[in-house]
């Protein structure tokens, strides 16, 4: 091997996420220091410790090592994420990973029927607030149309949300919605006690709406949207989703499905908080 390619290597630390290693893969980029995440064996989640859960830098980074790190996401098989509230949980290992084979067991469809089915089922309420489709899911909305490349919309919302505060996971995952589970973020566990599910809506957001992870925090979850609803109806229909994703933006936001899907349409980021 050249001078180059072992350059390229992968950091030992850096290894330690991979079942295999992380043999073959090469990352470019230069990383601040940092250290590996290991994964809180107290957690009601927890799985048999194996491996860290993530790398953690030891200091705030720009939204341009965050770009950086991104374009090398299909070299490395590591997907950065941007991660508010650094002391608590991430740089304290309040984690609990799931394994990204448990989202394949998943459908976002199957998810957003059963927790339709739980909110409204039990009650008498005619459900205004979820017009028009009241009791009724409505299923997932279709695609919507891109308006840019998701990589660099990505890449913008990072230079936002990159306020010189925030340090920076990097996950070994095949795509960035797997951050969620992998990580072993529990932001929403006051509304699903796994992550795992979470992480498969985010999936098919990636698929339908060019959504791309950019950054979490103890209970929050920023992603930038390649492809958002450009009509009021279709909005609704988005809004819907987000509804049985995360309640607390409508519940405690707008508090319509109506009155939150003005909020997203043409929206290039999507921001959920779980109480």
């Amino acid at each position: 091997m050249d001078d180059h390619g072992r350059r390229q290597r992968l950091p030992a630390g850096l290894r330690q996420l991979f079942a295999d290693g992380g043999g073959g893969r090469t990352l470019a980029t230069p990383l601040p220091p940092g250290g590996v995440v290991w994964p809180d064996p107290d957690c009601p989640q927890h799985q048999p410790t194996i491996r860290p859960a993530f790398w953690l830098t030891g200091e705030p980074v720009t939204g341009e090592l965050w770009a950086r790190l991104r374009a090398e996401h299909e070299r490395s098989g590591l997907w950065p994420v941007l991660l508010d509230d650094s002391t608590q949980p991430w740089s304290a290992g309040q984690v609990a990973p799931e394994a990204s084979a448990d989202i394949d067991g998943y459908d976002a469809t199957a998810f957003m029927t059963e927790v339709w089915a739980d909110w409204v089922e039990p009650q008498d309420d005619d459900f205004d607030d979820l017009a028009p489709f009241y009791r009724h899911c409505p299923g997932l909305a279709e695609p919507g149309e891109l308006m840019a490349d998701p990589a660099t919309v990505a890449d913008w919302h990072a230079g936002i949300l990159a306020d010189g505060t925030t340090p920076l996971g990097l996950a070994a995952v095949s795509r960035g919605a797997d951050t969620l589970a992998v990580m072993g973020w529990q932001g929403a566990l006051n509304h699903n006690e796994w992550t795992a599910p979470l992480a498969a809506v985010v999936r098919s957001w990636e698929d339908r709406f060019g959504v791309r992870v950019v950054r979490m925090g103890f209970n929050t979850l920023d992603l930038s949207v390649a492809a958002p609803p450009l009509t009021l109806e279709h909005a609704v229909h988005v809004a819907a989703e987000h509804w049985t994703f995360c309640p607390d933006n409508i519940g405690q936001g707008p508090g319509t499905l109506a009155g939150y899907a003005e909020q997203i349409l043409g929206k290039n980021t999507w921001s959920f908080w779980w109480d």
